[in-house]
């Protein structure tokens, strides 16, 4: 965007001494409300859209204005951190849809994760070496068997339906059975009827 800006000061510029010259020909006054209602004027006609979009389309200047990496990078944080963008992130994940779009778009790389982790010789290893260790044997029936695994697995099941793909299920499955409660109870009354 600053290259824009840049490019268009020195037209914005000849444009504004050309009007004034004329104006301070005219009247001997420079009135910048007349000088700036004639450079927008100027940039409103077909000719100043014209200059405008030759600026634009030269593709040098729109790969330099979109990958300006430190523009971007500054922005990007300055938007994510700042408390609107908090704000905003934090109302955007209370959205199931949402949630459930972006769960899906990361699940491809999750897979992939853990499926080069088994495929990973050194990871499996250690795998089998601690699901038979003996010790791991007893201290898993002992914990399947407590009060805090207990906890734990109604915190999971709580966290199963706070999920954003399960809850879009439970959506879809509850306007399921609204409608054809609706359809039962229509039916219903036309038979009575």
């Amino acid at each position: 965007m600053k290259k824009v800006i840049s490019l268009l000061l020195p037209f914005l510029a000849l444009l504004l001494i050309t009007g004034c010259n004329q104006e301070v020909a005219g009247n001997g006054q420079l009135d910048y409300e007349q000088t700036k209602k004639m450079v927008v004027d100027i940039l409103k006609t077909d000719d100043g859209k014209k200059a405008i979009q030759d600026v634009m389309s030269d593709e040098k200047l729109r790969q330099e204005l979109i990958m300006d990496q430190a523009i971007v990078t500054e922005t990007i944080q300055t938007t994510l951190t700042s408390d609107k963008g908090i704000d905003f992130w934090k109302k955007t994940f209370q959205d199931p849809k949402f949630t459930e779009t972006i769960a899906k778009s990361m699940q491809k790389e999750q897979e992939q994760v853990l499926k080069n982790l088994m495929n990973d010789p050194e990871y499996r290893g250690k795998l089998i070496e601690v699901l038979k260790d003996p010790e791991l044997a007893k201290e898993m029936s002992d914990l399947l068997k407590s009060n805090e695994y207990r906890e734990h697995l109604k915190q999971v099941v709580t966290e199963t339906i706070e999920s954003p793909l399960y809850q879009t299920k439970i959506q879809e499955l509850l306007l399921k059975a609204a409608e054809e409660k609706g359809k039962e109870g229509k039916e219903k009354k036309a038979e009575n009827a």
